[in-house]
């Protein structure tokens, strides 16, 4: 069970997906599809497998027992590779090639933010010769290498070693802002501020020495506080003069928290085509995976668009992501938008700026004109 060099990561998994709308609507968050292949977790899972990571701790909540058997599923085949469960791993170890028939109950109140999860686990977190902590998240599209961050923040010696961008700073209020001194130490951390005065973002991944969140998490439990990493502990630690440090993530990111940015996401996907260079082009299919699919720039009424060889079209495809199963009706006219596995445009139907989601539901999208706007590069 024993990570290799003394980390531990952890995969916080536990969001509804309320935000996203009917998209999100009786679906779990991290199992959202994602650019025509995947969905939103196998972004950060499979950072962690590319890594040299051999096992991902997920901490879940909303509807963990289905969240559960789909990963096991997808991701616990491969004997170099595995996520850990928690209190439930013994019984899906059990289980062999099948699934669980039960699990053990759940005897730990709700967690109410992603510090709680962590500390409502804090024997899966920190068991063992744990020397640092990796905190990921399952709603964040990028492609990226843990190893020289770890590496890093192992030379410096800090308590925590923060990933970074650098954005518009129209757009800083979204996130956590974060300003550095000269020496690389970070000097201050804002969650959303209202008039940023930095244009560097927290990317929501990090590093932690063990021992060091484990005791700030500890003297919160129990006070007033948000149970949040970004809310809580880092101003916490910040407050309490520990060492943090920053590691600057380049290329894509992409934190998707709405149905508008979920949409503008896929519009770059579609705007880029093969030299775009996004993140999903290099991502294991997990949604279908016997069904090739490619970017079309102009033929047999699919233009500049992302589509799978399954694709039934009688319409006109434009500037648009489908994944596998899709079928476009005679007549019908698809532009800007996302037609999720196995969804149907019937004939003559005109659909543009939305999300068609698999039973058909067309989810209009708002301000799509802009391709780039919100997007992180």
């Amino acid at each position: 069970m024993a990570e290799r060099g003394g980390v531990r990561a952890v995969l916080l998994a536990g969001g509804e997906g309320r935000r996203m709308g009917p998209l999100g609507a009786g679906r779990l968050k991290p199992l959202v599809p994602y650019g025509g292949a995947c969905r939103l977790i196998d972004f950060s899972l499979a950072n962690a497998r590319d890594s040299g990571l051999g096992e991902v701790l997920l901490l879940s909540q909303y509807e963990e027992r289905r969240l559960m058997d789909d990963l096991y599923r997808v991701w616990n085949r491969d004997p170099g590779f595995r996520v850990h469960f928690g209190p439930y791993d013994d019984a899906y170890r059990a289980a062999g090639a099948g699934l669980p028939r039960e699990l053990p109950a759940r005897t730990w109140p709700a967690e109410r933010g992603t510090a709680d999860a962590l500390i409502r686990k804090a024997g899966h977190v920190f068991g063992g010769d744990r020397e640092q902590v990796l905190v990921l998240h399952a709603d964040h599209v990028y492609r990226f290498d843990y190893r020289p961050l770890i590496a890093e923040h192992r030379a410096s010696g800090a308590a925590l070693t923060v990933a970074y961008q650098r954005i518009e700073r129209r757009w800083v209020h979204l996130f956590g802002m974060v300003r550095f001194d000269r020496a690389g130490r970070l000097t201050e951390f804002v969650e959303k501020p209202a008039e940023p005065t930095s244009d560097l973002v927290f990317a929501a991944f990090c590093v932690f020495d063990a021992s060091v969140l484990h005791r700030y998490l500890e003297k919160l439990d129990g006070t007033d506080w948000q149970h949040d990493i970004s809310r809580d502990v880092i101003p916490a630690m910040l407050a309490g003069g520990e060492d943090i440090r920053g590691h600057e993530v380049a290329g894509h990111w992409e934190d998707i928290g709405t149905v508008e940015r979920y949409h503008r996401a896929h519009l770059m996907l579609a705007a880029g085509g093969p030299r775009a260079g996004l993140p999903v082009e290099r991502m294991p299919r997990t949604v279908r995976p016997g069904v090739d699919r490619g970017w079309v720039a102009d033929s047999l009424g699919v233009v500049a668009s992302l589509v799978p060889a399954d694709l039934v079209n009688e319409g006109r495809v434009e500037h648009s992501v489908l994944f596998p199963g899709v079928t476009v009706g005679a007549g019908a006219r698809v532009r800007r938008s996302v037609l999720l596995p196995g969804a149907t445009v019937g004939p003559g139907q005109d659909i543009d700026s939305a999300v068609v989601l698999e039973n058909g539901q067309v989810q209009r999208v708002e301000d799509p004109a802009a391709v780039a706007e919100g997007a992180r590069t």
